[in-house]
């Protein structure tokens, strides 16, 4: 006999995902999975690898195809934080591996992709604590076993990146590897670059509109318990964190888009830095006629090939 599921829905994030009183959530987007594999198109490399058996935190590590072991030419490192509202998606999904191997093969850079684990099932922080992991097993003595890893990785060039979720998470990785500089980390952070950011804030600034800055406020509840901090926390409201001006690396790159709702946050992002007293340098770049995280959407179109390859100067600068 078929389960008698409630229809009444509690939470309504289409095209992301519903939520229904009687617990159970439909995802309706980011369920694809493609396989590692060489793409003919960009000639990139990739495979998976598994960071944490325990907790199932993984990733796809991608190579150039130019690579050459005997070359022994050491490649930036691009950590890699896929968006979706905390909710959906992954790098293993057709429009992550697409966008993945466009930008590994503009910017001739080894990328690591990571696979946190969602909300609500298991809410924050959980995605910002599987990243760090993430990022810290690519420092570690474990990956010098992945031979890409080991044979290609420049470890003193490393970069965060990410769209909207995923930019929120590269931007608060880069506050973590800040505050722990001075307690010998290694994590050699060269800059960050975030993808129309998922920042909010109780008050609304510039020209979000009350409609779907309540959407977008739902959906901070909805992927943190009560006990974290609300809508003028530091994880959602850079401009609240007191450690923003440690932020561990000296380059920033935001991309906005002229109609996306979060087109405001990454520009009062940038003035939030620049008065934190934070040292380093950060460029936005708003594109006009585009909408939210558009090269993730179309990586191979106009505007989108002109962001990555303004991403891969940024990366080999």
């Amino acid at each position: 006999m078929a389960e008698n599921y409630s229809d009444e829905i509690l939470y309504d994030f289409t095209p992301m995902l519903k939520a229904y009183k009687d617990g159970r959530i439909e995802r309706l987007t980011g369920r694809e999975f493609v396989p590692a594999s060489l793409d003919l198109t960009t000639g990139v490399n990739s495979k998976d690898v598994l960071i944490s058996p325990e907790i199932g935190v993984a990733a796809r590590i991608y190579l150039p195809g130019d690579a050459n072991p005997a070359a022994k030419l050491k490649l930036p490192v691009v950590v890699y934080f896929h968006g979706g509202g905390f909710v959906v998606d992954s790098p293993f999904s057709p429009l992550y591996h697409k966008h993945l191997n466009h930008l590994v093969a503009e910017s001739n850079a080894i990328a690591v992709s990571v696979d946190y684990r969602l909300a609500p099932e298991h809410p924050l922080p959980t995605a910002y604590e599987d990243s760090w992991l993430a990022l810290k097993w690519i420092f570690s003595g474990e990956a010098q076993n992945e031979e890409w890893i080991r044979d290609y990785a420049d470890l003193d060039r490393v970069y965060l990146g990410g769209d909207s979720a995923g930019g929120n998470i590269a931007h608060h990785l880069a506050i973590r590897v800040g505050s722990e500089q001075n307690t010998g980390s290694n994590i050699n952070l060269r800059g960050i670059f975030l993808n129309c950011p998922f920042f909010g804030g109780s008050d609304p600034i510039g020209g979000e509109m009350a409609l779907v800055k309540t959407i977008v406020d739902n959906l901070w509840v909805f992927v943190h318990p009560k006990e974290f901090p609300g809508h003028d926390g530091p994880w959602i409201n850079p401009a609240k964190d007191p450690r923003v001006s440690g932020l561990g690396c000296r380059r920033v790159l935001v991309y906005v888009a002229e109609k996306d709702y979060l087109k405001d946050r990454g520009w009062y992002y940038k003035e939030t830095l620049e008065k934190s007293g934070w040292f380093g340098e950060i460029e936005v770049v708003e594109v006009e006629g585009e909408d939210h995280v558009f090269s993730v959407f179309s990586p191979d179109g106009e505007n989108g090939l002109a962001m990555i390859k303004k991403v891969a100067s940024f990366i080999n600068h």
